[in-house]
């Protein structure tokens, strides 16, 4: 259903407003107005970019994980690429994605719908190799069970340095 939608639904609905578009102030203004849509698009997409970079870097040399700043940067490449898709409506779901306040709703409303899913496979995998269970930890769900790898009890040769906490660069 959802491919239907986006391959079916979506651009018959941006042809329809073209079109409309179109009619009502003229070929040559509706094609102008998409190419300065285009345009200042990439420019914005440019601008967040930098900006989510930066941030992704601060909360690197801070310690934290970016989770924030990944998610960002993912709504940033996805509304840069649909600014830069010919029609309206995709120019208006890239906006929402590129604008900061608005970014930051689609991006609570993503962590909401999907944050208990990755962190629950990442647990449960963590959890299966962790404590050698012969089956996915989804199994016991009726989820597909997985088999013995012969990878399963390759050794891993490690080396660590011990490094001063008070140092601000790594060896």
């Amino acid at each position: 259903m959802l491919l239907f939608v986006l391959f079916i639904v979506v651009p018959v609905a941006e042809l329809y407003v073209l079109i409309q578009i179109g009619q009502s102030i003229g070929v040559l203004p509706t094609i102008a107005i998409l190419i300065a849509d285009s345009v200042l698009g990439a420019a914005l997409m440019r601008s967040q970019g930098r900006a989510t970079w930066l941030r992704f870097n601060a909360a690197l040399a801070e310690g934290r994980v970016p989770g924030r700043e990944v998610i960002d940067g993912a709504l940033v490449i996805f509304g840069g690429a649909l600014l830069l898709t010919p029609g309206f409506l995709s120019d208006i779901l890239g906006l929402i994605l590129l604008l900061p306040p608005t970014r930051a709703l689609v991006r609570q409303v993503l962590v909401k719908r999907f944050a208990g899913r990755v962190v629950a496979s990442a647990t449960s995998g963590a959890q299966s190799r962790l404590f050698g269970f012969g089956t996915h930890a989804g199994a016991r769900a009726g989820g597909p069970r997985r088999r013995a790898s012969p990878h399963d009890d390759d050794v891993v040769d490690a080396s660590a340095t011990e490094v001063d906490p008070r140092r601000t660069e790594l060896p």
